[in-house]
């Protein structure tokens, strides 16, 4: 048997015209701002109209810390939002977009895989409606204005040495991460040490996925502290008067995008911050509007649930108001056993002792889920090389935890592969089990708050940091926000800071080795480890097999 990849799978989908799919979810085509036929944007008068609806139920998708092997996060979740709405319940996908720079790098795609995709593929993963190239935008006019204002009168007293505000851009690009900017005289401006971001790490991405509305919007950008003076004063955007161009250049991609699953039901896509160097959820706005359109809502949050659930619970449910009702573990007998030691071009043989050893990844997870008070439930994405005595080993292993784990084959068959998923997952919502909570309070100092996350979540004994590092916490405690959550920034692929060391190591330390204020955004990001805000590309990066075809198709997708 022939097996297709994703972006033939997604190229072969029947795509309905996006305006049959709002109208069949209840938004009237003429609320739509459309991208061409099959996606579009909602309309800002629709959102505000609907504001006062009930409530959907919310759903979570995590997953156990990723491997190469893959586990299939997005896949699950356009898999259960498929299945849900084939048991006839009403329900709605929310997703992130991706960013170009894992699209050429490692990843190669994010937009789910096999029958269970969200489509047109190739314009999710490349261009899509523009919202990536509007925020980075809105951040570069930042950093040209600060610039610009250093040039000339330098009315505010802005210190060169002390401007936080970096560049960014949608790619991976190792020699970015520092520069230096302003040489060639002076007529070039003030020359001083930079760098950049990828543009999925700004501050405005998180900016544009935790506001509530475009009033919401301009006050946190106006709220961004972009350096300090010479007299070690903090300078916002607000002083600057940069806030409302930024704003307008952000109005129209602010709006939430919808396309359409394989199976032609509504999916959500908006906002991408990593969960690694950033939150790592779609955007609040999108979240509270998919909520007032369904009666189940099925969100991700990016990368392990040490990461991304951790976030999502922390930060965004904490400042948004939500309040989840489930959480489906996503985890696979391929990257279990990878967990467990086993070699990837060994990981088609069955080999239970790995596995068992493994599980201890999982149930670190499932653990940590337990934390929160949100009802679980483990999604075993079925892969053929998968053996019934290896899906039995993790059901077995879940059983014990009082855990269900339910085999999942939506890859293959798309939402009927998840219907029994579907069906555990609405008895979780409507059993009134969830008794969420968050790991800490806003008063807990940020050190503690840093400290408890890596000992409940990532099971470290302690954090440390340097002098400089340690002044930096007790500074933003005077400055005012000792109050905000704190943003690990920190490897995906281990409970560690060592991405080498893989199942569930305890007893660890987590160094420190900076943090960032991101006061528009309302958090602290802790820099952990060797961790960078700027990714750079794998000795083969997926751009190598992306290209135009003959037909003028893409290839290389997947």
């Amino acid at each position: 048997m022939v097996v297709k990849s994703d972006i033939e799978i997604a190229q072969a989908a029947d795509i309905r015209p996006i305006q049959e799919i709002a109208e069949k979810t209840g938004i009237p085509a003429d609320e739509l701002i459309p991208y061409g036929h099959d996606k579009a944007k909602i309309s800002a008068d629709f959102i505000r109209a609907n504001g006062k609806s009930k409530n959907g139920k919310l759903i979570l998708v995590t997953a156990v810390s990723p491997t190469p092997a893959g586990e299939g996060k997005t896949t699950t979740t356009v898999g259960l939002g498929d299945g849900l709405n084939l048991i006839g319940k009403k329900a709605v996908i929310c997703l992130r977009e991706p960013s170009l720079g894992p699209c050429f790098g490692m990843k190669g795609g994010a937009a789910g895989g096999g029958y269970s995709q969200v489509v047109p593929m190739t314009d999710i993963n490349l261009h899509f409606t523009g919202d990536f190239h509007a925020i980075g935008a809105a951040n570069n006019l930042l950093a040209a204005l600060i610039d610009n204002h250093m040039h000339w009168e330098n009315q505010l007293n802005i210190d060169p040495r002390q401007v936080m505000w970096r560049r960014v851009v949608d790619m991976n690009d190792r020699v970015l991460r520092s520069v230096t900017s302003g040489l060639g005289g002076f007529h070039n401006g003030v020359v001083r040490e930079a760098g950049f971001d990828i543009t999925a790490a700004s501050e405005i991405m998180a900016i544009f996925c935790l506001a509530t509305d475009l009033h919401d919007l301009e006050k946190r950008l106006a709220n961004i502290v972009l350096g300090y003076t010479r007299d070690n004063d903090p300078v916002t955007v607000r002083e600057l008067n940069a806030h409302g161009a930024m704003t307008a250049l952000l109005r129209d991609a602010f709006q939430p995008n919808i396309v359409q699953t394989m199976e032609n039901n509504l999916a959500l896509m908006h906002g991408g911050p990593f969960a690694n160097i950033a939150h790592g959820c779609n955007s609040v706005i999108a979240t509270k509007t998919a909520l007032k359109l369904g009666d189940y809502v099925v969100t991700e949050a990016g990368f392990g649930a040490d990461l991304g659930a951790e976030k999502f619970f922390n930060i965004k449910c904490r400042k948004a108001g939500l309040s989840p009702d489930a959480v489906v573990l996503v985890a696979t007998i391929k990257a279990l056993k990878m967990q467990g030691g086993v070699a990837r071009d060994k990981l088609g043989t069955e080999n239970i002792e790995a596995l068992q050893d493994g599980c201890k990844n999982l149930e670190r997870h499932i653990r940590n889920l337990g934390k929160f008070g949100v009802p679980l439930v483990v999604a075993i994405n079925h892969f053929t090389a998968d053996t019934d005595a290896e899906i039995q080993v993790v059901k077995d292993f879940c059983d014990k935890y009082g855990v269900v784990a339910i085999k999942c084959t939506h890859w293959a068959d798309g939402g009927k592969g998840a219907i029994e998923m579907a069906e555990h997952v609405v008895a979780l919502c409507d059993s009134g089990a969830a008794q969420f909570r968050m790991l800490y309070d806003d008063e807990l100092p940020l050190w503690d708050k840093a400290a408890t996350i890596a000992r409940e979540i990532y099971g470290a004994d302690d954090i440390i940091a340097d002098k400089k590092v340690r002044e930096q916490f007790a500074r933003y405690e005077r400055e005012g926000y000792g109050k905000y959550p704190v943003c690990m920034a920190k490897t995906q692929y281990s409970f560690s800071t060592d991405p080498n060391l893989l199942g569930a190591p305890s007893g660890h330390v987590v160094p420190i080795r900076e943090i960032r204020l991101a006061a528009g955004a309302e958090f602290i990001v802790v820099v952990c480890g060797a961790i960078m805000t700027m990714p750079g590309l794998p000795r083969v990066p997926a751009a190598d097999a992306i290209r135009v075809n003959a037909e003028g198709r893409i290839e290389g997708l997947f």
